[in-house]
C-alpha cells in the first residue's frame, strides 16, 4: 500500500491538490475518486487519503451487514465506512442497488463514508449512483469530494494522476475545484490557514523518510492533535 507521499513523490498528487485533500478529509469530508480503467490506482488512491481521516475515527468495511448495524445505531460516532467499490460484482464490500442506497444514506447519521468507482467524471459517477441506483441527489451530493484520475501509457511506463477535483458543500451540487488540464485551481473559500499547514505539512514530509502508510498516519495523527481543527463535516 502506498501513502500519500509516495503518491506526491510519483506525481499522482501535486502539492496543493494533496493539501486541499487533507484538508477536508480531515475535517470529516466524504470523498469518492473515480477512474473508468481498472487499475488506475482507485483503489490505492483512496487508501492513501484514509490516512488523512480525524484521529480517533474508525474505518469500518462497509458491508450490507455493517452499514445495517450503522444505519440502526442512534449513537454518535466517529465512523468511516468504506465500500471497496461501487460495483454489482459478488466481492467484499461491493455494493450495488438497495445496500448502495443504504450505504448513501448514511450521511444522514453523520457518518463518514469513502469509496471508488469505475467514472472518468463527475457527470458518469452521478449517473452510475443516481440513476443506475436510484441514490438521491442529496446522498450524491453529500460525497464533498469527488477526484478523478487518469491513466497513459504502457505496462512499464504507467503515469496517473488527479486530474479533477470537485467539491459539495452543505449537500449543494458538486462545483469544480481543479482541473489539472483546464487550469481551475482550489478556491479561496478554503481556510487559508489550515490549507497552508496541510501543504506545510506535507512539505516537510516529502524531505524525510516518512513513507509507509504506518509512519504517515501516525504524524498524520499527531499534526492534527496538535494543529488542526476541532472534528467536523467540512461543507
Amino acid at each position: 500500500m502506498l501513502s500519500v507521499v509516495d503518491l506526491l513523490e510519483a506525481g499522482t498528487l501535486d502539492l496543493d491538490v494533496a493539501a486541499f485533500l487533507m484538508a477536508r478529509i480531515s475535517r470529516g469530508a466524504s470523498f469518492m475518486v473515480g477512474a473508468r480503467p481498472g487499475g488506475a490506482g482507485k483503489t490505492t488512491v483512496m487508501c492513501a487519503l484514509l490516512n488523512l481521516v480525524p484521529p480517533g475515527c474508525e474505518l469500518i468495511a462497509a458491508t450490507p451487514a455493517a452499514v445495517r448495524a450503522a444505519a440502526h445505531d442512534g449513537s454518535p460516532k466517529q465512523q468511516c465506512l468504506v465500500c471497496h467499490e461501487i460495483g454489482a460484482g459478488p466481492y467484499f464490500s461491493y455494493l450495488w442497488g438497495a445496500d448502495l442506497r443504504a450505504y448513501c444514506a448514511l450521511s444522514e447519521k453523520d457518518r463518514t463514508l469513502a469509496t471508488n468507482l469505475h467514472a472518468d467524471d463527475l457527470d458518469e459517477a452521478r449517473t452510475q449512483v443516481c440513476v443506475e441506483n436510484g441514490v438521491p441527489a442529496e446522498h450524491f451530493n453529500a460525497f464533498h469530494v469527488a477526484l478523478f484520475l487518469r491513466v497513459r501509457g504502457g505496462f512499464t511506463k504507467e503515469r496517473r494522476w488527479i486530474e479533477k477535483v470537485y467539491v459539495a458543500d452543505d449537500k449543494g451540487p458538486h462545483l469544480l475545484a481543479f482541473d489539472k488540464r483546464g487550469g481551475t485551481r482550489f478556491a479561496a473559500t478554503e481556510d487559508p490557514a489550515y490549507l497552508e499547514q496541510c501543504r506545510a505539512f506535507l512539505k516537510n514530509a516529502l524531505e524525510t523518510d516518512v513513507r509507509t502508510i504506518e509512519a504517515t498516519r501516525a504524524e498524520v495523527v499527531r499534526f492534527l492533535e496538535a494543529e488542526g481543527p476541532a472534528v467536523g463535516h467540512s461543507r
